[in-house]
């Protein structure tokens, strides 16, 4: 299989990319478009190019952006503030004590983990450390804790795009009595799957080929028709395969 190993240039834009819809957020829909990426072709396959991702350019920029930035936050299920309009849902808390803001934040650390990634056994973990508040009818309840989650990827060929879908595993608050926590663990795992859902990783168009070559009179294009993918040696690993194709210039 031939090798085309894409270095900063595509890891910036890739990891700008993915950390902006992790941790700011995508619109709306909690489905990830296309369908599961699958492992490589063991044969290999022609046209294919290999980006790699490491995992210490995911936790650095992860890391910059919790500790030098404002902390991302979304509201928590049925909580609302000025910052989060939603005129389709009813909001208990914005009846409430507009102290207790009704946000999950996350945080760089916290809960004894450090939110970032880890490319593991063939797989994409990310713990989430997090902060929030919840107004209840009996109050404001203050949390801490962290989130296990593993996120799946999936190409859809119409939009020419790789999205990545979040799944929390599993949400454990810090000193919460049991019977509050058993309301307020499924809306944190809710949240943090709806709102960061569908993550757009890569688009076609920014590895998409289109080159006029004129000692050859024409012009060169390349077109992603798969993608697919493998977690190993502490890094993520795209094979892109391209459609290749060649258009005389009239």
């Amino acid at each position: 299989m031939g090798k085309l190993i894409i270095g900063v240039l595509i890891g910036l834009v890739l990891g700008g990319v993915f950390t902006f819809f992790l941790f700011v957020g995508a619109p709306s829909s909690s489905q990830s478009p296309g369908n599961p990426i699958q492992p490589p072709d063991p044969n290999g396959a022609p046209g294919t190019a290999q980006i790699v991702i490491k995992q210490d350019f995911f936790n650095e920029v992860v890391n910059t952006i919790l500790q030098d930035m404002k902390p991302p936050s979304f509201p928590l299920g049925l909580a609302r503030n000025a910052a989060f309009e939603d005129s389709g849902s009813f909001h208990y808390a914005a009846l409430q004590n507009p102290q207790c803001d009704g946000t999950i934040k996350l945080l760089a650390e916290g809960s004894g983990v450090r939110t970032g990634v880890a490319f593991e056994n063939n797989r994409i973990a990310a713990p989430l450390a997090f902060s929030g508040s919840y107004n209840s009818p009996f109050g404001c309840i203050n949390f801490t804790g962290w989130a296990q989650a593993n996120m799946a990827l999936r190409f859809d060929q119409s939009q020419q795009a790789v999205f990545g879908q979040i799944n929390v595993e599993t949400v454990n608050l810090d000193g919460v009595n049991p019977i509050v926590s058993g309301f307020v663990t499924p809306l944190v795992q809710t949240t943090l799957n709806n709102r960061v859902n569908p993550i757009q990783i890569l688009q076609g168009k920014q590895i998409a080929l289109n080159l006029p070559i004129a000692s050859a009179g024409g012009t060169l294009q390349a077109n992603v028709n798969d993608v697919r993918a493998e977690v190993k040696d502490n890094a993520l690993n795209l094979y892109v395969i391209y459609d290749f194709s060649g258009t005389p210039i009239q």
